[in-house]
């Protein structure tokens, strides 16, 4: 299951969908937007919406639902892979500058210089929703399955450090560092990524 990032939609996965399918993977791609306010909620809903077990990639607010997941169904998610994304929940300035961003975006709709096809109202909720989540850090700590934390270098929003100690704290987790990416990986360097992601599911490959 790949869980996009904010504000891109689901399109953002194209690449890794592509080259999945040709290594014999089943890749689902769910629409984050649309949702309503809760990522506790999302990932409720999401359950419903595949059968069986499944690894969950996040990207940045992705990772956020790919823990709220584990925290569901621990027993359905037998691997992760947080991509620029943290455990823990929003510090008071973060959830301040969400705030803001909100009132910008349903007052003024979306910037030209977002990088996205969304509409704000849209937008506007997701932000809600990651500004409400929930610290899951003891999810990450407890969850029993490999946990692949990547994060660039260069990374504004998550740090090394941070990533370093997220991982550190799983039972089975491990640390990939993106030199020259910044917040969103996934897109500034695909081809890696896709790399790395290939990589790490070769361990549930049949």
């Amino acid at each position: 299951m790949l869980l996009h990032a904010w504000p891109p939609d689901e399109t953002m996965w194209e690449p890794q969908v592509a080259a999945l399918d040709a290594a014999g993977f089943r890749p689902f791609t769910p629409r984050l937007y649309g949702r309503k306010a809760s990522i506790d909620g999302w990932a409720a809903r999401l359950l419903d919406e595949i059968d069986g077990s499944f690894v969950a990639v996040g990207a940045s607010m992705g990772g956020y639902c790919a823990l709220a997941l584990a925290r569901r169904a621990p027993e359905r998610v037998v691997g992760m892979v947080l991509a620029g994304s943290k455990a823990g929940a929003d510090e008071m300035q973060r959830r301040l500058y969400r705030n803001e961003l909100i009132a910008r975006l349903r007052e003024k709709g979306v910037p030209e210089d977002l990088d996205t096809e969304v509409d704000g109202e849209e937008l506007a909720v997701a932000q809600e929703a990651m500004r409400d989540r929930l610290d899951l850090s003891g999810v990450a700590a407890s969850f029993g399955g490999p946990l692949l934390v990547c994060v660039g270098d260069g990374d504004e929003l998550v740090s090394i450090d941070e990533s370093r100690a997220l991982a550190a704290s799983a039972i089975r987790g491990s640390l990939e560092i993106f030199e020259g990416a910044g917040h969103l990986l996934t897109r500034e360097q695909p081809e890696r990524f896709t790399t790395v992601l290939l990589e790490f599911l070769e361990q549930w490959k049949t």
